[in-house]
């Protein structure tokens, strides 16, 4: 069985929205090296609409983004939406309907660790039907004050079990978690 992977860029403060307005400056050999793994270890992205989009419309026309760039492009990408009709981006496919039971059968599929990254909406929902199997929180020595948060008010009580630290040369701290037993 694969496992989904929730990879997430954080402010101290919680923040998660448009990470690229605020992470850059963190952003260093080691932090690059992470997400290399990272992504290296997935054979599949899972992601809601707006993230999605904000995907699709840099990643095929970045430059300099190497082998990188060309996992990202080339890698199954599974969009959830109930409005987007056909994504443009190579190897993506809409997923409609019963969510939970359609990502629970691309975790039976054979394959490598599935990448959550961003989408908040759909990352709730998925924790909240158990369905994440591990969470990198990647927290960023930066207070935003205003923004979307990951976790919003009202947000049910989830236990977690820390499964790794990692500390970046940038203040970045990583932060690995599985759902607690």
């Amino acid at each position: 069985m694969r496992k989904l992977v929730a990879t997430e860029y954080l402010s101290l403060d919680g923040v998660f929205e448009e990470p690229g307005h605020w992470s850059f400056p963190y952003f260093s050999d080691d932090a690059g090296r992470f997400k290399y793994d990272e992504l290296f270890a997935a054979d599949a992205l899972l992601l809601g609409r707006l993230t999605y989009e904000g995907f699709a419309a840099a990643w095929p026309t970045m430059q300099g983004t190497g082998e990188f760039g060309e996992r990202m492009n080339g890698m199954a990408k599974y969009v959830v939406s109930s409005s987007l009709q056909d994504p443009a981006w190579t190897n993506s496919q809409v997923i409609t309907g019963d969510v939970e039971a359609e990502v629970g059968a691309l975790k039976d599929r054979p394959g490598m660790d599935i990448l959550l990254a961003g989408s908040g909406q759909l990352f709730r929902h998925l924790m909240a039907a158990n369905l994440i199997d591990e969470y990198r929180f990647m927290v960023h020595p930066i207070i935003l004050g205003s923004g979307k948060k990951l976790f919003a008010d009202g947000a049910e009580r989830r236990p977690l079990q820390l499964a790794g630290t990692q500390v970046l040369t940038s203040g970045i701290v990583v932060l690995t978690y599985h759902p607690a037993p």
